[in-house]
């Protein structure tokens, strides 16, 4: 009877052992992700908040929270994360935070879209009109039509949350803005927390709607996840930045040529196509125009050209091809917030456009024109150069030149201690020399050299 208490105890022990590591973890998997998203909203942040809701739902997770400070984005990127929270299976809270931060223009859609929308004390939303990637006003016609989508999409969205009535259409028309409390009276938001702690006690019983029907949330106590970008999303999205990405192009471009025109060198190749591949990498996060592209590698070929012919004609044809590519580089094809424009800073183009000449024009020259110069080391550098016979040469003897004394041949006749000579050739370490006519050694140039018999 003792055998078989001991076998049963062991057997709750093992179920315990089994059992208590997936109940913690079950428990893990049903509290609240965190998700952070600062800054422009982009490819990568869009796909960043679709990886995360996806797996949220797989997990089993109880809540996504996405804290929001953003000044805008692109109208893809923004359509994308709000169909993610959408068709969420999970419950999505959007909470605009910490205080000082904003969901403008993209975001006031995502904040719109998100099953539950709350904001942090000292933070707005709105601003909402479309302007061009490049920051300035769209053309008459195509700014009527993404004003229209974007307020028609902002209506879509306040009707199906029901938020703010006809606020939302008003903040792309009118580029109006609410402060957190402000849009909390008017329906836009649905509460204001000062922390993450406060709105889960506030969110605590609360319906929230999902693309699977109504959730009721127990979010009292809930553990909190936090899921930031990783770090390799981190550092496309930083190089993604259009000025950085710009610099990183044409840094790419200089260290190659920098490496063709010096081969060996490594660090300047090497440097100069990380770089590129970097720049290649942010350029697919960016609305890249071809024409600017082309103009840009156009005027490096137009420096090269300079190099060897120095008319001065092609430097000039090369510095405007790489302003006007600099300044296209970046194209509208889709309305975004005029916050957060893609395109290259003025003050920028003119800092590089200035350094690509100069390094083309002086220093790729002047190592153009060292290269060309002949080598002149060792004793064959002596040929020319004038010294004094420090013993007789009939024909052989030692001068000494350059202060260094050196065997000696004259070609014909005797030449005598203390008279000079010149190095009119080389053969192996013995100078060839000759008489230097009209000169003795009774200059004051021979008497501060020392001379032997």
């Amino acid at each position: 009877m003792r055998c078989v208490h001991h076998i049963a105890a062991a057997l709750v022990f093992v179920l315990a052992v089994v059992l208590a590591p997936r109940a913690a973890g079950a428990d893990a998997l049903a509290g609240a992700r965190l998700l952070s998203v600062s800054g422009p909203i982009d490819p990568i942040v869009a796909r960043y908040v679709e990886r995360e809701v996806g797996a949220a739902e797989r997990d089993g997770a109880a809540l996504v929270v996405v804290e929001l400070d953003t000044p805008g984005g692109l109208d893809a990127s923004t359509r994308a994360i709000v169909q993610a929270l959408l068709g969420s299976r999970v419950p999505v809270a959007v909470y605009v935070a910490p205080s000082g931060a904003r969901a403008a223009s993209a975001g006031m859609f995502v904040t719109l879209a998100a099953g539950v929308a709350a904001m942090a004390p000292g933070t707005e939303i709105g601003a909402a009109h479309p302007v061009s990637v490049g920051g300035g006003k769209l053309g008459s016609t195509a700014e009527t039509k993404a004003v229209h989508d974007a307020a028609a999409f902002a209506r879509a969205l306040a009707e199906l949350r029901g938020r703010g009535g006809a606020w939302p259409e008003r903040a792309v028309r009118e580029s109006v803005s609410l402060t957190g409390e402000e849009a909390r009276r008017a329906g836009v938001i649905d509460l204001v927390a000062a922390d993450v702690p406060d709105l889960l006690r506030q969110l605590d019983g609360r319906v929230v709607p999902t693309s699977a029907g109504d959730d009721l949330l127990r979010t009292a106590g809930m553990q909190v996840e936090e899921r930031p970008m990783p770090t390799s999303e981190r550092v496309v999205r930083a190089v993604s930045d259009p000025n950085v990405a710009y610099v990183l192009f044409l840094l790419g471009l200089l260290g190659v040529a920098a490496e063709l025109y010096h081969p060996g060198t490594l660090v300047p190749g090497t440097v100069g196509a990380i770089a590129l591949l970097l720049s290649l990498v942010a350029f697919g996060n960016l609305p890249i125009a071809w024409a600017g592209i082309l103009l840009i590698l156009i005027a490096i070929g137009l420096f090269v050209g300079e190099l060897h012919s120095g008319s001065g004609v092609l430097a000039a044809a090369a510095v405007a091809a790489l302003v006007l590519g600099s300044l296209m580089l970046y194209a509208p094809r889709e309305p975004m917030s005029p916050a957060a424009p893609v395109r290259v800073s003025p003050a920028l183009v003119v800092v590089m456009a200035s350094a690509v000449t100069a390094f083309f024009l002086f220093v790729v020259r002047a190592t153009l024109r060292a290269r060309r110069l002949a080598v002149r080391t060792g004793v064959p550098a002596l040929v020319g150069h004038v010294g004094v016979a420090t013993s007789e040469l009939a024909p052989a003897g030692t001068v000494r030149v350059e202060g260094e004394p050196w065997s000696a041949e004259c070609g014909s006749g005797v030449i005598r201690s203390g008279e000079r000579v010149k190095v009119v050739g080389v053969a192996g370490i013995v100078l060839q020399v000759t008489r230097l006519e009209g000169a003795t050694g009774e200059g004051p140039w021979n008497r501060s050299l020392p001379t032997s018999s």
